[in-house]
C-alpha cells in the first residue's frame, strides 16, 4: 500500500496531468455542484456546457475506517476529463460512512440522482458504474432501483455478494490459522483488537515465508481462497508451472492486501452486522482444493517441502468449524447478495489477476443472472493483468462505449477482446496508461471465462 507521502505525490501528478493533458475537456465550461445530505454524506456533480443528456453515476470503492472520505464522481481524473469533454455529466457521493458502507451507499447514490434532477434536470439516460465495493454498489443499485437506470458497468466488483466473498476470505484464513498460526492468538472472527490481530497475522506469515514448509502451507491457504499467483500489474504473469514465483506473489497479496481485510477490517463489518456473518460449517477443504485454480501449485510445493498434503488436509477436515450469527448473516445478505434480476443492460469489467476481489466473482454473478433468465442483458469483459481494479482509462472508456452502443442500438455489438482492444488503442497513448509515469500500456482485453466461485454465494436456506 502507498504511504501518505507517496499518495499525496501521486495525487499531485494526476492533477498536473489533468491540467496539462486534458485541455480539450476545459474547452467547455464545467458547472460543479457540491453539497451535503441530511445523513452527512457529501455529493459532487459536474456538468459540461455541452451536456449530451447522459449522467454517469459513479460509486467509489471501500474506504478504510477513519480515512478521508470525499465525494467522488469518477475513478481517476484522466477518465473524468475525457468523459466531460464528450459531454457526459458526472455525479457521485461520499456515502455517509466508511468501511462496508453498502447500507448507506445505496440511498445516498439515489439521493445524488434526485439532487441532479432538481439542480440540472432529468437526464435522458442514467448509467451506474463504479469500482470494487463501488462495483458491488452499482450492481445493488440496478437490483434495488432498476427503473432509475438505463445501464450499468460494475468494474472489479464484489459480484459474488457479501456473504460469499467474506466466506471465501474466512476459508483462506482458516487454512492459515490451523496450519501456521494455531496458538498464536490470531482471531479469524469476533475480532476484538484489529491492529494487534493484523500484526499477529503478518508476523506468522513472514516467519512461514522463510521456509519451504511454510511456503507450501501459505500456498494451500491461498488456494482455499483462489488467490492468484500474479501480483505486479506491470509484470507478465509467471508461468503456470513457476510455482515458487506464484507462491511469492500469493504471499504479497496476503501480506499487503488480503490480510488487512480479513484480519482487521472484518471487525468493522462485524460491528455493523452485530456479530460474525461468516461460516464454514459443512465445508470440505479437500473438495475445495480440488476445484481451486492453485491445486497443482499446492501439490508441487508440498512435494518440494517434503510435507504430506494429505496430512495437512486431514488437519483442516478435523478442525472445529466456525458458525455465523444468523442475524449477522441477514444483515450481510441485505448488504448485499444478488438475485440476478437486472432488467437493463449490464457490462462488467474485471482483471484476471485480482487477488482481493477474485476473478471468480464474475462466474457467481453470471450464474444468478442466467437463473433469472436475464443472460441476454449481461456481457462480461476481462483484462489480462494483475491487480485489483488496475484498468487503464482507455480500457474503462472502451467498456463504457460498448455499453452505450448497446443502449443506442438495442443489441450488443461485439464485446470480443480484439474489438475492445482496438477501441481502447484508438483513444491514444495518453489514456493507455496504468498510472502516471508508468509509460504507455497496451490494451489487454482477453477472451476467457472465470473458474467457478468456490463458495456458495447466497445465504443458507436454514
Amino acid at each position: 500500500m502507498l504511504t501518505a507521502r507517496k499518495q499525496a505525490f501521486v495525487l499531485f501528478l494526476m492533477v498536473l496531468a489533468l491540467v496539462l493533458c486534458s485541455a480539450t475537456a476545459f474547452a467547455q465550461p464545467i458547472t460543479t455542484y457540491k453539497g451535503t445530505f441530511g445523513d452527512g454524506a457529501t455529493y459532487l456533480i459536474e456538468v459540461p456546457a455541452n451536456w449530451n443528456g447522459t449522467l454517469l453515476l459513479y460509486s467509489h470503492g471501500y474506504v478504510v475506517p477513519g480515512a478521508p472520505n470525499p465525494a467522488q464522481d469518477v475513478g481517476d481524473p484522466l477518465t473524468g476529463a475525457f468523459l466531460l469533454s464528450q459531454g457526459y455529466a458526472l455525479g457521485g457521493s461520499s456515502y455517509a460512512t466508511t468501511g462496508w458502507a453498502v447500507h448507506e451507499a445505496l440511498p445516498d447514490q439515489i439521493a445524488v440522482l434526485d439532487t441532479f434532477a432538481s439542480l440540472v434536470g432529468q437526464p435522458r439516460r442514467t448509467i451506474a458504474w463504479g469500482h470494487s465495493l463501488g462495483g458491488m454498489i452499482t450492481a445493488g443499485l440496478v437490483q434495488r432501483f432498476p427503473n432509475r437506470f438505463s445501464g450499468a458497468m460494475p468494474m472489479c466488483g464484489v459480484l459474488a455478494g457479501g456473504v460469499g466473498v467474506w466466506n471465501a476470505g474466512l476459508d483462506a484464513g482458516f487454512g492459515f490459522y490451523h496450519l501456521l498460526g494455531f496458538g498464536s492468538g490470531l482471531q479469524l472472527v469476533d475480532i476484538t483488537d484489529p491492529i494487534t490481530n493484523l500484526g499477529i497475522g503478518e508476523t506468522v506469515l513472514a516467519l512461514a515465508q522463510a521456509t519451504p514448509q511454510g511456503q507450501a502451507r501459505i500456498a494451500l491457504s491461498a488456494a482455499l481462497g483462489d488467490v492468484p499467483g500474479w501480483f505486479n500489474p506491470t509484470s507478465p504473469e509467471p508461468a503456470r508451472t513457476d510455482y515458487s514465483s506464484r507462491e511469492l506473489n500469493q504471499f504479497l497479496w496476503l501480506q499487503q492486501v488480503d490480510f488487512p481485510f480479513q484480519l482487521a477490517f472484518r471487525a468493522e463489518l462485524e460491528a455493523r452486522a452485530g456479530g460474525n456473518p461468516s461460516w464454514n460449517t459443512g465445508v470440505s477443504y479437500r473438495e475445495q482444493l480440488e476445484h481451486s485454480i492453485d491445486h497443482a501449485e499446492v501439490q508441487a510445493l508440498y512435494r518440494k517441502a517434503g510435507l504430506s498434503l494429505d496430512a495437512d488436509l486431514e488437519v483442516l477436515e478435523r478442525a472445529a468449524r466456525i458458525s455465523a450469527n444468523p442475524a449477522s448473516i441477514t444483515y450481510l445478505a441485505h448488504n448485499i447478495i444478488y438475485n440476478g434480476d437486472i432488467d437493463i443492460p449490464v457490462l462488467t469489467l474485471h482483471t484476471t489477476g485480482d487477488g482481493l476481489v477474485a476473478f471468480e466473482n464474475e462466474q457467481a454473478y453470471a450464474s444468478v443472472v442466467r437463473e433469472a433468465d436475464d443472460g441476454s442483458l449481461l456481457r462480461q469483459t476481462y483484462v489480462s493483468r494483475a491487480g485489483h481494479c488496475t484498468f487503464t482509462p482507455a480500457e474503462q472508456i472502451a467498456g463504457l462505449q460498448s455499453l452505450i452502443a448497446r443502449l443506442d442500438m438495442g443489441r450488443w455489438e461485439s464485446t470480443n477482446a480484439n474489438t475492445l482492444n482496438k477501441a481502447a488503442g484508438a483513444l491514444g497513448p495518453g489514456l493507455n496508461i496504468l498510472f502516471l509515469g508508468s509509460g504507455t500500456v497496451g490494451p489487454s482485453f482477453v477472451n476467457t471465462q472465470p473458474p467457478r466461485f468456490l463458495r456458495p454465494f447466497d445465504a443458507p436456506d436454514e
